[in-house]
């Protein structure tokens, strides 16, 4: 017998707690110079037939480069999957995040060439 775990509704354009404590966050590094723009659920990229990634926010960064970031309260086995698919495709820097101990942001970066962890406040 399968075993399936309930999902919370998910609800297009309307942040979830950590989606909006993470738009806080951008907020904040905004007002401190350390990106010029973000907006939350921009835009949908088409992955192939039928398949599609609707990114959790759209960042320019102050030095203008485009980031794509997707927040993370855990991963499921289809995520990481599907975000290394969407950024072997497009050429934005692709950013998971999720919240560490102590309330700071770990930023995971996944690019066509490679994928790396960096632990940011």
């Amino acid at each position: 017998k399968v075993r399936r775990t309930a999902r919370a509704a998910r609800i297009a354009g309307r942040m979830n707690k950590l989606e909006a404590a993470y738009a806080a966050a951008l907020g904040e590094e905004q007002r401190q110079g350390g990106i010029s723009w973000f907006a939350y659920e921009p835009l949908k990229l088409r992955i192939g037939k039928a398949c599609y990634y609707t990114p959790d926010f759209l960042v320019v960064r102050a030095d203008g480069v485009l980031e794509v970031h997707e927040t993370k309260g855990f991963w499921r086995d289809d995520a990481r999957v599907k975000l290394r698919a969407v950024a072997e495709r497009f050429p934005f820097v692709f950013v998971a995040v999720q919240r560490a101990a102590g309330g700071a942001w770990k930023r995971e970066f996944f690019t066509e060439e490679e994928e790396h962890e960096l632990d940011n406040d």
